[in-house]
């Protein structure tokens, strides 16, 4: 039921007091809200990258070429990043909780249908199916966040729950190829499919998108909330003013997305083809490398928050771990292309792949940054950078590894986009906040 007496008329107090950090958190319904986050960042992730540690014997099974792969891979990225926009824009319109429903009950039926493909056909529609299913979790995921995380706890938030992507990411390899060892390939994405049921039903029966609506909530956490936040504004779009300021983060979102799409769908198939090894051995080394990026968000997330309550400073804390995050990711991707050693490979990988990560809380906190007001929206502009790199990466990727016979090529290609994305984000501007909606749009 509504709790209309909750409309506390101090300003919000900052979360995180000199009582300690864990006091955002803890007896806080924002920390159940922010655990069934972290749960569906975890499945999406398992559900979308395990396909990569079935590859091997899904082409084998329905007898594909790597380039068809590559396209079958991408196939996922195409409804993905078209509906970054328009599914953030929905979650700004109609709120997370029906939007997130939804589109689980889409990716749970389209993870069960990839189990059921009979060829390249098949295969690329249950994709297709996939990405539009959650091509607008992240964005609504980030309204979600907006609406119940206050301001010194957003990057945080973003970081944890990427991380739990990126478990999902270590973790699917091992599970897969459990499954795969006992049953078969199709039996991985059949379970999946019903993890993902269960996530969308426990969603819709616990979230509320206001706060003072939670039958849980209190007046001590209602006060730690902005006045945005407690009334849930939901005004029209300004998308003149919007786009300038999120453009930039898009495209350094496009730089980030190239390599992690390279490790989410073809670090296996290095592994496994590049030193010939088998099932259980290139599991076990995309898991160990894929790790680092669970500490990589978790670490971008913290020092990116703690960077802005020492410094007050939004480009000191947002510009400056993007930039480091992207050079230091290009500078350990730089061996692996002159040396031809396991060890050596695996580590500078969970290396690069660590600095990547700390920038991911940091891209997915601009947008609330700009415009808290707009944030599922400004998170799909921003998103579709990602996305637009999924339809590309791994078709060009796999294109490269079959034309020069080689993971050199593939790999320089993608540390030059590193590069150019840790030089591009010196341009973004993340204290380039909207200016506030004007009052008859707030109650329109």
């Amino acid at each position: 039921m509504p709790h209309p007496t909750r409309t506390p008329t101090a300003g919000a107090r900052p979360a995180t007091t000199n009582t300690g950090f864990l006091r955002a958190y803890r007896r806080r319904v924002r920390g159940g809200i922010l655990l069934l986050l972290c749960g569906m960042y975890f499945i999406t992730y398992m559900d979308r990258v395990n396909i990569s540690t079935a590859a091997p014997f899904i082409r084998a099974d329905l007898h594909l070429s790597n380039t068809q792969l590559g396209l079958a891979l991408s196939a996922f990225s195409i409804p993905y990043a078209f509906f970054q926009i328009f599914g953030g824009m929905l979650a700004d319109r109609f709120g997370p909780r029906k939007l997130l429903f939804f589109v689980g009950l889409v990716w749970a039926v389209a993870t069960a249908f990839t189990g059921l493909s009979i060829g390249l056909a098949s295969l690329f529609a249950a994709r297709l199916a996939l990405g539009f299913g959650e091509g607008a979790a992240f964005p609504g995921a980030t309204q979600a966040m907006s609406r119940w995380l206050p301001a010194d706890q957003r990057g945080f938030g973003q970081g944890i729950t990427h991380a739990f992507a990126r478990l999902g990411n270590a973790v699917a390899p091992l599970v897969v190829a459990a499954v795969i060892a006992a049953f078969d390939w199709r039996v991985s994405f059949w379970l999946l499919g019903i993890v993902s049921l269960a996530w969308a039903i426990a969603w819709v029966l616990i979230y509320r998108d206001r706060p003072a609506d939670h039958p849980r909530i209190t007046e001590e956490e209602l006060g730690e909330l902005d006045a945005r936040q407690r009334a849930d504004q939901r005004p029209p779009v300004p998308w003149r003013q919007l786009l300038p300021r999120i453009l930039p983060v898009t495209f350094v979102d496009f730089t980030y997305g190239w390599m992690l799409w390279v490790y989410l769908t073809w670090i296996p198939s290095y592994f496994s083809e590049s030193f010939d090894l088998k099932l259980a051995k290139f599991a076990l080394f995309s898991t160990l490398v894929l790790l680092a990026g669970v500490i990589g968000d978790t670490f971008g997330g913290l020092i990116s928050d703690a960077l802005l309550r020492r410094t007050g400073s939004l480009r000191v804390a947002r510009r400056s771990v993007l930039v480091v995050g992207l050079l230091g990711s290009f500078f350990f991707i730089l061996p692996t292309l002159f040396v031809h050693q396991l060890a050596l490979a695996a580590v500078c990988l969970a290396l690069a792949f660590f600095f990547l990560e700390i920038t991911n809380p940091v891209l997915w906190s601009i947008p609330m940054d700009i415009a808290p007001d707009h944030a599922g929206t400004a998170g799909g502009v921003m998103n579709t950078g990602f996305g637009v790199a999924g339809i590309v990466s791994p078709a060009v990727f796999g294109l490269l590894v079959d034309r020069t016979g080689s993971w050199v090529v593939p790999f320089g290609v993608s540390a030059v986009l590193l590069l150019i994305g840790g030089l591009t984000a010196l341009r973004i501007k993340p204290d380039n906040k909207l200016p506030a909606p004007e009052p008859a749009a707030e109650a329109g």
